[in-house]
């Protein structure tokens, strides 16, 4: 119920649980997406570049050995509809954005941070980081990046 992703198990254990208590209440929340071999990134890299120009797809795709996919960490996710392109219209978007942290989850790329990020907004784009820093995200407001920059780089 929850897709056949592969991810760390203290992400997969925390996304089965996200899933299981969002599905109690009357939402769907399935990962499409979640670790991908150094192989399979240069793959999909590489398909998105020769259809978009290396500039565009470097604004929503990881060469491979940088992509958050490959850490087992980072889950890409759908509602009822497996696109993962609508996830924001879907009533479980809003579910996630109010509860991901709860479980550990970030939404990895939001809206209006591109600058910051260096890849524009996935709405279905998830990253394990804990409970801890994860709270501490959703109440700061800040992305992983700049928490990085501040509490981890420093």
């Amino acid at each position: 119920p929850y897709g056949s992703v592969k991810l760390d198990r203290e992400a997969a254990d925390a996304f089965k649980k996200l899933a299981s208590d969002a599905k109690d209440e009357g939402y769907t929340i399935v990962g499409i997406s979640g670790y991908r071999s150094y192989h399979t990134q240069v793959t999909l890299y590489q398909r998105y570049v020769s259809k978009d120009g290396k500039q565009l797809a470097d604004t929503y795709s990881a060469r491979a050995g940088h992509s958050e996919h490959q850490t087992g960490l980072a889950i890409d996710v759908a509602s009822n509809n497996p696109n993962i392109l609508t996830f924001e219209q879907s009533r479980s978007f809003a579910w996630m954005l109010e509860h991901a942290h709860e479980y550990g989850f970030i939404l990895r790329y939001p809206e209006g941070k591109e600058h910051i990020t260096g890849y524009k907004y996935e709405p279905w784009h998830y990253r394990f980081v804990g409970l801890d820093i994860a709270s501490e995200l959703k109440k700061s407001g800040m992305t992983f990046d700049e928490y990085a920059a501040v509490y981890i780089l420093d």
